[in-house]
């Protein structure tokens, strides 16, 4: 089982996100302290009132993610997750091609289709074309990675014997796919290496049917029906990355046990890594936090 650190999301308006702690400081810690990779989110212009009401501020994930690169030397870099629509796919290829590039070869993209509308509307970006955009993008980006001459027309751009240098150091990098939907579950089971189950309420699902995930019952029903597809596809098993939210491990020294046994009963369930965090509101305690986890969970 491997073990990722989601940088603290800070919510509301009050605080600044960086004051959780120096990335670089943190990432540092993150690497010592035995964690696998390390993760930020996306959100580039959301709503105010989302935001009053304890919506998460971010930083820009490549960005940040490159500045991890330059003070680590083994940690992934995972995006979790890039909204893959609100971009141009060439700009999120070339973004995380950047980031692989420079690290030596660490990124994961994870990338999910979006669910806050005031965001869609603010970039520019239909809400309506979501799902086409996004598959607009998995079609795409492989494709730019390679380095090799390509066309490809899509919804609002046509490129004509384009090609993208330098290439990344992974052929391909690893694309892991966020959400719930049985369409996100069948894209990653058939164009992806990774599914990241997505274990918050209502506000993630972007129609009526929402998909929630209520129990590891559910979670261990829905990997098996992953790892069946991806058979059926002809491909290998797919990465599961469960975001990991119990409360009581804020505090990493308590209740080892039981958390011991979850993770066990995670891993075989199938899942593959587990992202954790805190909810710090300040370096120290997020220090803390990391130093304590490790040497409870990953020493």
């Amino acid at each position: 089982m491997e073990f990722f650190f989601s940088y603290p999301e800070m919510t509301g308006t009050e605080r600044d996100m960086l004051d959780a702690g120096d990335l670089d400081e943190l990432a540092v810690a993150v690497e010592a302290a035995g964690f696998h990779g390390m993760s930020l989110t996306e959100h580039p212009v959301p709503g105010a009132r989302w935001m009053a009401a304890g919506g998460h501020q971010t930083l820009d994930p490549f960005v940040g993610l490159g500045f991890i690169a330059a003070v680590t030397e083994r940690l992934r870099l995972l995006t979790h997750v890039s909204v893959a629509p609100y971009r141009n796919p060439f700009l999120l290829a070339k973004a995380a091609a950047t980031v692989d590039k420079l690290s030596g070869g660490r990124m994961v993209v994870g990338i999910g289709t979006g669910y806050h509308k005031a965001e869609f509307f603010a970039l520019g970006v239909d809400f309506d074309e979501r799902n086409v955009l996004f598959d607009e993008a998995l079609d795409v980006l492989p494709m730019h990675w390679k380095g090799e001459p390509f066309s490809y027309t899509g919804t609002h751009f046509s490129a004509r014997d384009v090609m993208a240098l330098p290439r990344p150091v992974q052929d391909p990098i690893p694309i892991w796919i966020g959400g719930n939907s049985k369409l996100s579950r069948r894209r990653a089971a058939t164009r992806a290496d990774g599914w990241m189950p997505m274990p918050g309420g209502p506000e993630l699902s972007t129609t009526a049917r929402t998909v929630q995930i209520a129990d590891d019952a559910q979670l261990a029903e829905m990997i098996v029906d992953l790892q069946r597809d991806a058979a059926a596809a002809g491909r290998g098993p797919v990465d599961v990355q469960w975001t990991y939210t119990d409360r009581t491990l804020q505090d990493p020294t308590a209740d080892v046990d039981r958390h011991l046994e979850k993770f066990a009963g995670y891993q075989k369930m199938g899942v593959t890594s587990i992202v954790v965090s805190s909810k710090s509101t300040e370096s120290a305690a997020t220090l803390d936090f990391i130093e304590a986890f490790g040497a409870t969970y990953l020493s």
